[in-house]
């Protein structure tokens, strides 16, 4: 009599995602980046245009401190000259966010912007009781503080310079005998210039002089005692040629190879001075 044949069963277990293995990452990855780039534009959609301009001034050289122009690198602002027109939209800037601050709106009407042959000319009057410094010092008010803080920052992003003026009334200071309106308006200009030149303010170099004029250029000459001739002066200037390197080969190289030097005048002047006739004048 034949066994019964003994019944093998097989049983085999299922692979769990072996068709598609880690590919669902992949493209959770894409969509979690395609969800930040749309994110990253609405945002920039909604932002101003200084902060765009900033932005882009960025990528287009990381490696330096972000300006309209670029960067603080050199040559970057060759690219973006700051010519009237600019300086016309930089004042308006300034004066919209002056408006927009809480704190310093109403000190708006002691600000005075101008255009001039030299640049943007910004002006903060003091009034009768003093606005940003305490009359006849130079320590600068809370007021004062914010409103210099608010200028730097918003000018450390140009390339262009600054100067500082410190100008007073034509009252003479009550101790003139060791301390006059030269040294005051001196002072008051260099306390400006160290709160501006803060981490993140007026860069070391962005600041080309520093002035004291005492009352010799009054604001209101038919009344010198009136109490806006006390101010303080911000000029940004016009960018110039000096104000961007030289490339090799270039025009600035050019002329600087052309322009006499030491020996070469001292030989035209011996030669004036045999021949009788006056040396060129450079």
């Amino acid at each position: 009599m034949a066994k019964p044949q003994q019944i093998i069963i097989i049983k085999r277990g299922k692979a769990h995602a072996g068709s598609h293995g880690g590919a669902w990452k992949v493209a959770y990855a894409d969509f979690v980046t395609a969800m930040m780039a749309l994110f990253i534009v609405l945002w920039l959609l909604n932002t101003s245009e200084h902060t765009k301009k900033v932005i882009a001034g960025y990528f287009n050289d990381p490696s330096g401190k972000p300006t309209d122009a670029g960067t603080d690198r050199a040559g970057v602002a060759e690219e973006m000259p700051f010519d009237k027109e600019k300086i016309e939209k930089l004042k308006e800037q300034l004066q919209k966010q002056i408006q927009q601050s809480a704190v310093l709106k109403d000190l708006s009407k002691q600000v005075e912007m101008t255009i001039t042959p030299e640049g943007l000319r910004i002006e903060l009057l003091e009034s009768k009781d003093g606005t940003f410094f305490d009359s006849g010092g130079t320590a600068l008010k809370p007021e004062g503080k914010d409103m210099l803080n608010l200028l730097a920052d918003k000018l450390s992003t140009v390339p262009n310079r600054v100067s500082i003026e410190g100008h007073t009334d034509a009252t003479p200071y009550a101790d003139s005998k060791t301390y006059s309106n030269w040294e005051l308006s001196e002072d008051r200009a260099n306390v400006a210039r160290r709160l501006m030149q803060h981490p993140g303010g007026l860069r070391e170099n962005q600041v080309s002089q520093v002035r004291g004029f005492a009352s010799q250029r009054l604001r209101t000459p038919l009344t010198p005692n009136d109490p806006s001739n006390r101010r303080v002066s911000l000029i940004v200037q016009y960018l110039t040629p000096d104000d961007f390197p030289a490339k090799p080969g270039g025009k600035a190289d050019a002329a600087k190879s052309c322009a006499p030097g030491p020996a070469q005048k001292a030989a035209e002047a011996t030669r004036a001075a045999s021949s009788g006739k006056p040396a060129a004048a450079h």
